[in-house]
């Protein structure tokens, strides 16, 4: 083991070897020059974290070119600093290895859908991971997790679209679960979000669908053809979620009771749930299955065969053009300008209100259509009802869906001669 002072001219002289040579800086102490049998020089650092008696080790500051001797040296010394203050380098480096890549902010996102939203809130998952993907990830990127700054996330929330209230509250949901999940398994001492106010609440909508709107709906629907079409007409029949009718298994349908069972981990409030299907929904379900033979297992809707139809903002899209152009060809046929012929923007949200409204419009109680909707935050799912009330409605459930099924059917079938659908057939 040469000694020399390391510099410049020193490490080009030196040639390479049989074995690994080591060249101590004769100023520095433990500063060194390591060189390989392929002639490859490296500059390290020797230390004991210990004291006399303890084991030595070694710190690769870096290959030679682009490191400098110089440059070597005053990392060299900030290092022996360190180790002189009771840390160790390569603890500190194999720490520094660890956020870059286990709690890089991206892969954890990952972790967190598998380890954390897949189990504890499944049916949240398609939501959570599209927030995370479209919204967080492309601006946290690869961040260490405890690097991350209230104004990281603040630049989050800059970065979505005005006017958005909803989006801003959803967002804040998922960062704030995932974080506080990184909390209780000692990922971060401490979240960001400490202090940050919640998002106000999105004011609430009251968009419902006129007799005239539905009709229109369910006819556009039929011209869309699968997935969407019978999607959407399940929608309007039923009043469910569109992702809970969009992930829709066979195995969870029973056509002899006309039924749907609902596992809790799809749905939204991870509550069981039971449909009944009308006749119309039986029909549109036989139409996909080709038969009145269901199948056991497998998806409803999907494209792949393995995974639930996608692509739902386009699906609406084609569902508003096919809507309008409808109208405008009823305008024409009455005489009238189909050029003014508009629609009111609607959400696919607005068909559960607009089958919530209905069924009360048609006498069914409040409690009834609570049930039916599986919506556990109303008045009749809270307090003294919360606790002692336990009937399922089911029977009463039952007839809400038939009536309103039939109400659907009257509005399909109330129309002038040139207009008449067949609810159970009309395009389903």
């Amino acid at each position: 083991m040469a000694q020399n002072k390391i510099t410049k001219r020193v490490v080009d002289a030196i040639e390479k070897a049989a074995r690994d040579q080591f060249i101590w800086d004769d100023e520095l102490r433990g500063f060194g020059l390591k060189v390989t049998p392929a002639g490859k020089k490296v500059y390290i650092v020797q230390y004991r974290t210990g004291g006399r008696g303890s084991p030595t080790r070694r710190y690769t500051i870096g290959a030679h070119d682009p490191w400098t001797p110089a440059k070597a040296r005053e990392e060299a010394e900030r290092i022996l600093t360190k180790v002189r203050q009771g840390v160790d380098p390569n603890e500190e480096k194999a720490e520094r290895n660890r956020l870059a890549v286990d709690l890089a902010f991206d892969a954890y996102a990952d972790r967190f859908l598998k380890g954390y939203v897949k189990h504890e809130w499944a049916a949240s998952y398609a939501f959570a991971e599209g927030i995370l993907r479209l919204h967080v990830k492309p601006v946290l990127k690869a961040k260490p997790l405890p690097s991350i700054k209230r104004s990281d996330v603040t630049t989050v929330f800059d970065r979505l679209p005005a006017g958005k209230v909803a989006l801003r509250r959803n967002v804040f949901a998922v960062i704030h679960r995932l974080l506080r999940w990184a909390v209780g398994r000692g990922d971060l001492e401490r979240s960001p979000l400490e202090g940050m106010e919640t998002p106000p609440t999105a004011k609430d909508r009251d968009r419902v669908l006129s007799d005239a709107e539905l009709r229109l709906a369910w006819v556009a629907a039929g011209a869309l053809g699968y997935p969407f079409g019978p999607l959407y007409h399940l929608l309007i029949l039923t009043g469910q979620r569109r992702e809970e009718v969009a992930g829709l298994n066979w195995k969870e349908l029973h056509r002899a009771t006309a039924q749907w069972k609902l596992p809790g981990e799809r749905a939204k409030n991870g509550e069981p749930h039971m449909i009944h299907l009308p006749a119309a929904a039986i029909a549109a379900l036989d139409k996909i299955a080709a038969s009145d033979k269901w199948p056991r297992r497998g998806l409803v809707f999907t494209t792949t065969g393995e995974t639930a139809v996608s692509g739902h903002s386009r699906g609406k899209a084609r569902l508003d053009t096919q809507m309008l152009k409808d109208a405008k060809e009823e305008a024409k046929r009455a005489g009238e300008n189909p050029d003014k012929v508009e629609l009111e923007p609607w959400r696919v949200h607005d068909l559960r209100r607009t089958v919530a409204t209905g069924m009360q419009r048609l006498g069914v109680r409040f409690e009834v259509v609570e049930a039916a909707l599986n919506h556990k935050s109303g008045i009749s799912r809270t307090g003294v009802a919360k606790v002692y009330q336990r009937h399922s409605w089911e029977p009463e459930k039952r007839a809400a869906w038939d009536a309103w099924a039939a109400h659907v059917d009257a509005v399909l079938t109330g129309k002038d001669n040139s207009n008449v659908v067949s609810l159970a057939a009309a395009r389903a």
